[in-house]
Order: C-alpha cells, then sequence, then structure tokens
C-alpha cells in the first residue's frame, strides 16, 4: 500500500505496542470519544486487558494467534487492536466492500482463528464457507458477547502480560494490512509491535501532536492511514481518539466541534469531498489545526486551508515499512519532503536501476523533464519491510534484483512514481501502475491530474490509460461534474491550450463527464474499474478523434477540437481495433 501509508515507517527494534496500552492505566482523562459515549485511558486499558484474556481462552493451540476484526468505527475497534497489542497477536482488519469468496478468502489467508465483527456485517457472511466455527465469530452487539466477556471484567494489563505469554516482543507481529489488491489478490503485509510503536511515536513528534490533542478518526480502521496515522500516534502521546462510524463530508464539520478535534487523517478524495459541500459563514469555527494523509494534491491543500483555515501536511511512508519521506519547513509546494537522515532513497529506472536526472522546474514549480526525471522510488539502504503473510513471492517482488549483476538486488522496490528536484526534495508522481506510454513517451498520470484539478468545473479529475488501436496507450480522463452543469468542450480545450507544463502528449484523447467519480472503500478513486470501462461506458464521453491510417480511417474523422463520441464512433473505432488485433486489450 504505498502512497496511502502514512508517514515515517518506524523500526521493529522499538518498544513494543503493549506498553503504550498498558502506560493508560491509571490515566483517568477521557481517552475514547463515539456519540454519547465518553472511555477514559484507564477503562480502555482495562477493556483491553479483558478482551486479551478472553482472546487467549478463545484461541485454539498450535495455530497462528490472528483475529479478523469486521467492523466499522467503532469503540470496538480500538479496544481489539489494544488486547490484540497485549495478547501478542495480530489484526488482521477486514474490507468490507470485500464480498463472498473474496472475504472467506482473506480470513482463509491471514489464518484467523477468531472473528470479531457487528450485527450489521452478519449479511456479508450468510452462505459463505467460513474457515472458522461459528463459535469463534464475536459479534460486539450481541448480547451474548457481553455475557461472555464478562467474567473476565476487572482483569488489568500487567495480568495479561505477565501471564504465561509474557510480555510481546518488538517483533511480535500486530497488523496483517492488506493491499488494494488492484492487480490481484490483496496481499497482508506485516507489520509488527514495535514498527508499529515506533511510527506512532514518530509522527505524533514529527506533526507536533499533544498529549492534549484529540484525533479524529473518520477514515476506515481497517486501512492503514487509519490506524498508523491516527490510532497509533494518539496511544504514543496520550491524546484521545473521537471515532466516526463512517467517513461523511457533511457530518465532518459538526463531529469536529462536538468532540473537539484538532487533527484528522485522509486519504484519496476525502478532501474534495470536504470541498464540495456548501461554504458556510462559520467553516472557520472549529478547534482543527492539523491535518495529514495522501493524495489531496496541492491545489486542493491549497483550498482546503484557505476555506478551513487548516494546513494539509502530505506524507508518504508505505504500509509495507519499505520506505519514506518526511516534511521539513522548507519543503516547497506540491513536494512530499526528503528522506531520514540516514535513509538512501533514489528515484531510478525500473528496468536499469539507474538514478535518474533531476527534475527540471518552472518558477511557478512545474515540471518540465517528466520523461527523463520520472521513474520508481526505491530504497537503496535498510528498510523495515517485514514481508508479506504467506506470500514469499509478492515478498521477494519487493526487494528483487536486476538478475545480470546490476544494482538493484535487495533494495527496497515501492512501485511509486517520483521526481526529485535539484533541491533534493522528492514529488509523488503515480503508481507505477498508472504509467501510460503514448506514442513512444512515458506519462504518469498523476501528473496530468495535478493539472485538470485547475480546471474549476469540475470538482475532480482521474487519469488513466486506454489501449490504443496501433500501438501503446491513450489519455483518457474522467471529469466530476456536479449535476445540473454543462460540459463546455471549447472551454475544455481553451483550459488545457493555457497550461504551459502540459506536453505535447499530455491531453485527453477521451473525456469521460460523470456526476462523481467511483471510489474505493478508502475514497481512493477507483481506476481499476474506470480502465476497465474506458470508452464503453454508459456516460457522456467527448474525444478528440483519431487520425489513424488503414482501411478504419475512412470511419473516423479527423479533427483536435473535442466533440461527443457517438455509437458510429465507437463502431468505427471497435472496427480499428479488431483490424490491428488489438481489441482484447479492452479489457484487460
Amino acid at each position: 500500500m504505498s502512497a496511502n501509508g502514512p508517514g515515517p515507517s518506524g523500526s521493529s527494534g522499538a518498544a513494543p505496542l503493549a506498553e503504550l496500552v498498558r502506560a493508560q492505566w491509571g490515566d483517568h482523562r477521557v481517552g475514547a470519544m463515539y456519540g454519547e459515549l465518553r472511555l477514559s485511558h484507564h477503562q480502555l486499558a482495562g477493556g483491553a486487558a479483558a478482551r486479551a484474556a478472553l482472546l487467549r481462552e478463545l484461541l485454539p493451540r498450535g495455530v497462528p494467534p490472528h483475529l479478523g476484526v469486521l467492523l466499522d468505527n467503532v469503540p470496538e475497534y480500538p479496544l481489539w487492536l489494544s488486547a490484540a497489542a497485549l495478547a501478542a497477536a495480530a489484526v488482521a482488519g477486514l474490507n468490507p466492500t470485500r464480498r463472498g469468496p473474496e472475504l472467506a478468502r482473506d480470513l482463509a489467508h491471514t489464518d484467523c482463528a477468531l472473528l470479531i465483527t457487528e450485527r450489521a456485517r452478519l449479511p456479508l457472511l450468510a452462505g459463505l464457507d467460513l474457515p472458522l466455527p461459528p463459535e469463534r465469530i464475536l459479534v460486539v452487539d450481541d448480547p451474548a458477547y457481553r455475557q461472555l466477556l464478562a467474567p473476565y471484567e476487572g482483569t488489568t494489563p500487567d495480568e495479561i502480560t505477565s501471564g504465561p505469554g509474557g510480555t510481546p516482543a518488538p517483533a511480535t507481529r500486530m497488523l496483517l494490512t492488506f493491499t488494494s489488491g488492484s492487480t490481484g489478490a490483496p496481499k497482508a503485509a506485516v507489520c509488527s509491535q514495535g514498527r508499529l510503536a515506533a511510527a506512532g511515536r514518530s509522527l505524533a513528534g514529527h506533526l507536533g501532536l499533544r498529549r492534549d490533542d484529540v484525533h479524529y478518526l473518520c477514515m476506515p480502521m481497517f486501512h492503514g492511514n487509519a490506524v498508523i496515522a491516527g490510532w497509533a500516534p494518539a496511544l504514543a502521546g496520550g491524546a484521545a481518539v473521537a471515532l466516526c462510524r463512517r467517513f461523511s463530508a457533511s457530518a465532518f464539520l459538526p463531529d469536529v466541534r462536538r468532540y473537539g478535534a484538532t487533527y484528522f487523517t485522509y486519504v484519496g478524495r476525502a478532501v474534495q469531498y470536504l470541498l464540495a459541500t456548501p461554504p458556510a459563514p462559520d467553516d472557520r469555527d472549529h478547534p482543527l489545526r492539523r491535518g495529514f494523509g495522501t493524495e489531496a494534491g496541492a491545489v486542493d491543500a491549497a483550498r482546503f486551508a484557505a476555506r478551513f483555515g487548516v494546513r494539509l501536511t502530505e506524507g508518504y511512508g508505505s504500509s509495507e515499512g519499505g520506505a519514506a519521506l518526511q516534511r521539513t519547513p522548507d519543503t516547497p509546494p506540491g513536494a512530499v519532503g526528503r528522506p531520514a537522515p540516514g535513509d538512501d532513497l533514489a528515484v531510478v529506472d525500473p528496468e536499469t536501476g539507474a538514478e535518474l536526472p533531476r527534475a527540471r522546474l518552472d518558477p511557478a514549480g512545474r515540471l518540465l523533464n517528466g520523461a527523463e526525471a520520472i521513474g520508481e522510488l526505491v530504497n537503496r539502504g535498510r528498510s523495515s519491510f517485514e514481508g508479506y503473510w504467506r506470500n514469499p513471492e509478492a515478498t521477494a517482488a519487493r526487494t528483487r534484483g536486476r538478475g545480470d549483476g546490476r544494482t538493484g538486488a535487495g533494495w527496497y522496490w515501492t512501485g511509486d512514481l517520483f521526481f526529485r528536484d535539484a533541491a533534493g526534495f522528492f514529488h509523488f508522481a503515480g503508481r507505477t501502475d498508472d504509467r501510460l506510454r503514448v506514442d513512444s513517451e512515458n506519462l504518469a498520470a498523476a501528473m496530468i491530474e495535478n493539472i485538470l484539478a485547475r480546471y474549476a468545473p469540475a470538482a475532480g479529475a482521474a487519469v488513466y490509460a486506454v489501449p490504443d488501436p496501433v500501438a501503446g496507450d491513450q489519455v483518457m480522463a474522467a471529469l466530476a461534474v456536479p449535476d445540473g452543469a454543462a460540459f463546455d468542450p471549447d472551454d475544455f480545450t481553451a483550459f488545457l491550450a493555457a497550461q504551459p507544463d502540459l506536453g505535447t502528449k499530455m491531453a485527453p484523447r477521451f473525456v469521460r463527464t460523470m456526476a462523481a467519480l467511483p471510489v474505493t472503500a478508502t475514497n481512493k478513486v477507483h481506476r481499476v474499474a474506470l480502465r476497465r470501462e474506458g470508452f464503453r461506458c454508459p456516460d457522456p464521453v467527448w474525444w478528440s478523434p483519431l487520425t489513424p491510417t488503414g482501411p478504419a480511417a475512412r470511419a473516423l474523422p479527423a479533427g483536435s477540437a473535442y466533440r461527443p463520441f457517438t455509437a458510429g464512433d465507437r463502431a468505427a473505432l471497435l472496427a480499428l481495433y479488431r483490424e490491428h488485433d488489438r481489441a482484447h486489450l479492452l479489457d484487460r
């Protein structure tokens, strides 16, 4: 999960997370808020100890001590995270948008011997061939759960860590965090107690988070962003958390005011959703002072600061722990930051491993030599990558060698595109999966999206590749056009012409207009779905027609301005794909 993980990756050599849970005992300040419910740090530690005792009773011997958690952001989620830390168990956060055999596969793959869920999620489990018996499925809002837990109430954290299992070691597995699975079955990245605790401490210090802060957890807790960048820093710094069952743009500011939240994390399009809410005179009337996350983009971050008075800090750190960048006060707009002292990160050619030239930027910070400067970010030194659970092939691929004696063996390959400016600051340019090759030139989708983000009539933009009918790719863009607004092709053409950093191959060949961009459960743009549909989608598509050669060319009129993509255009274009034996690429 690169580029959606938060900040510093930490180290498995640090103290275990269980020590942070134990430190809550005796602290009677408010530690968690959910609706009208208030729990002190002391109550959280006691509740975690009771659940840890139950966990040890229920887990069968001889199997990995893993539990799956299929919950929204309710108090039971952080309680079971803390319980797992005390009991030296690992939590696999389950994505509720995974359905049927996919969900059963995630449970089986992570060897979950216990499942924690709630009534609202039981329909997802109906009829599945689950890898665990019914008595090891705990439904937290069922009266039977309270009865099961009652005998263990009153257990202290010290009783757990001084018991047969002892105090967990820093290297003890703590999280099995699933990747997005956009290119296959999701992988479960291992995160140890030491690495999670170190990441929490590092991020709290780096962002200046304080003991009296309130961390608003509005991103789903099965995702690394909420746990590593929200919950862990609160635990490390002694701050409180406020839980939001599911992210809601309209409820965001009311919740922030209600809980006195001072810090929040975000990922994907969450910031754009907040900016899309109707402006109000009291938009700056709140205690929030800091936001941290990924993928907001420089344009939306500036808009967010101007409207809400809150500075967003974009971070980068793979949830696998392989690479991290730190933002410093001198980091220029649009950049993510520099490596921590002693880290050896570089932008390299993924084919040769050779380090690429530094980027050239114009006075406005726009990239001038993207074709030669954008490459894959690698960590050439020691990383905290702890591997993928039961997936040695994927683990090896992250530290792959060139196989021919050239550099690259043992490096951590992030799978993310970056460029590095002359001052040494790194700039995110997208996923390697989002790279396009147009007329023999490599383009990064994120760079084009950054340009399209300036187009005021659109609430959001996503860029992705569709196969060219002859060779390589063509650029397609999806624009979120608010309800009732009409797409003006001439205005869009004029906008593109006015962008000095729009390269000659970057202009979208196809433009899809839709009310809202499709997103995943973590509010990231669902590019896989967009790529799969391409121009064969139900929404209006505009295009600048191709000018091919060959028999099908007579059906495709030439032109440069955008016009509606008609049924006749589609039929003629599909004929061109078939002529060049490339129609199968449309279903990739």
